[in-house]
């Protein structure tokens, strides 16, 4: 898995700055994380961690989650989502081109 991971940051070294880098978040972004700038792996990272804490996933199908009032302000008004679309709908949010903080 290791080697696998490292081959896939060698050989696409932009899609990698591309999970890493700071952006600028979109308004109902920035207002769910309380920060104007984040990654996008960052993100990821804190949505998934407020789905479980505040015990969002479904019981009988932990692939979906659903979705409470803060959620769908921020991922299109879905009242339910697969995990599998996460990403996609957070990738929404961030700029094709982020703008780098150094």
């Amino acid at each position: 898995m290791v080697v696998r991971a490292a081959k896939v940051i060698v050989n696409n070294p932009k899609k990698v700055a591309d999970l890493v880098d700071l952006a600028n978040l979109s308004g109902p972004l920035r207002e769910f994380m309380g920060q104007s700038q984040i990654s996008r792996l960052g993100c990821f990272v804190r949505i998934w961690s407020y789905i479980k804490e505040k015990g969002l996933q479904d019981p009988s199908n932990k692939n979906i989650v659903n979705c409470d009032d803060k959620l769908k302000g921020m991922l299109l008004g879905k009242p339910q989502l697969e995990l599998a679309e996460l990403p996609m709908l957070i990738k929404m949010h961030f700029p094709k081109t982020p703008n780098r903080c150094l």
